[in-house]
């Protein structure tokens, strides 16, 4: 690509030079970057595949198992897609995978699926975290909170049963037409305006 074909770039070097049409320039290639988000995260999932950590199946495996179950229990789509990437973090965010998932999905999500995919890892442990010392009760800080019972659910019924070799998932390009949907258009962001309010 010349010159002469490059898309047009802001002037400023640091931005408190930046003008209205540095901003507007700046604000239309975000667009074109921000609508190819779902297929960075379909990439992204593809990098969980052969990765097993130990399981008996690999970490898309998993993923795909986790958000087919939650589809045919029927759940709908924001919750499917909540179940399909709960452990993309995996890769990157080892010690975290939870809150890279929680990262990603929030501005798509509503506020309780957030929390469901924020603090899904904490939940999880109750089936585990006794065979590494840890405390399987971890969980129960959350006690009261308005969705303990939904993100137990979730991984009681979804997330901890979903490691099963013979369990026959769905692929994960039958999900992409749910991830292109769902992540097309953010609710909520720093970068939206906020609504205004009737005074």
């Amino acid at each position: 690509m010349d010159i002469e074909t490059a898309p047009a770039r802001a002037r400023f070097h640091a931005m408190t030079e930046g003008t209205r049409e540095d901003w507007e320039l700046i604000g239309a290639a975000a667009l074109r970057f921000n609508a190819d988000l779902p297929a960075r995260v379909l990439a992204h999932l593809r990098l969980l595949g052969g990765d097993h950590g130990g399981f008996a199946v690999d970490r898309l495996e998993h993923s795909l198992q986790t958000a087919t179950r939650a589809y045919r229990a029927g759940r709908d789509d924001e919750y499917v897609l909540c179940a399909l990437v709960h452990d993309i973090g995996d890769t990157l965010g080892s010690y975290n995978h939870a809150d890279v998932a929680a990262a990603i999905v929030k501005p798509f999500v509503s506020e309780r699926n957030h929390w469901i995919v924020e603090h899904h890892a904490i939940f999880q442990g109750y089936y585990f975290f006794h065979h590494l010392g840890l405390d399987r009760d971890m969980r129960e800080r959350f006690r009261d909170h308005e969705w303990f019972d939904a993100t137990a659910e979730f991984c009681a019924d979804f997330d901890q049963p979903a490691f099963d070799p013979g369990y026959q998932s769905m692929r994960l390009e039958d999900f992409e037409p749910l991830v292109r949907d769902m992540m097309a258009i953010p609710r909520r962001s720093i970068y939206l305006p906020e609504p205004a309010t009737s005074s």
